[in-house]
């Protein structure tokens, strides 16, 4: 049984970490691309369901209501959070799909996913708690060589 489980060991070992990280970075940018795709009307592009709608973005006014009525941010008005969480869920997912300030954007969805755990869902800790692994993971050890950062870090390094 020791032999069995020291080539377990062994195997997973081997698991490249560019391809945990891309696993990493694709999934946490669907979560979040995909909770900022409730929060507007007027463009619409899920790659999942093949839904594409194009037109200029706007605040739904279900988002709005949202942040009005049920979230309780405090030190911001309800609009200004709403506009704001609907460019980063928007904005930080492409980002992490390309790799590109990789690092930045996972720091910017955690303090997002922060907030989100301290003042709107308090109990939704066990969702969040993956949300955060994932992001802290990323923002540990990087995107992985399949990424833009890898190749300015490797442009640079000359």
């Amino acid at each position: 049984m020791p032999g069995l489980i020291k080539q377990a060991n062994t195997l997973f070992g081997r698991i490249p970490d560019t391809l945990i990280a891309m696993i990493a970075r694709f999934s946490i940018a669907g979560v979040f691309w995909k909770s900022g795709q409730t929060k507007i009307e007027g463009l619409a592009i899920d790659i999942v369901s093949g839904e594409f709608s194009l037109g200029v973005p706007r605040l739904s006014d279900s988002a709005l209501f949202l942040f009005k009525e049920e979230y309780s941010l405090p030190l911001i008005a309800p609009e200004l959070a709403a506009l704001m969480a609907a460019f980063a869920e928007h904005l930080f997912p492409i980002l992490l799909l390309l790799g590109l300030a990789t690092r930045f954007s996972a720091l910017a969805l955690l303090v997002m996913t922060l907030t989100i755990q301290i003042f709107v869902y308090p109990g939704a800790w066990p969702t969040h708690g993956v949300w955060a692994a994932v992001l802290l993971y990323l923002m540990a050890y990087g995107p992985g060589w399949c990424s833009i950062d890898h190749f300015i870090a490797v442009r640079y390094r000359r």
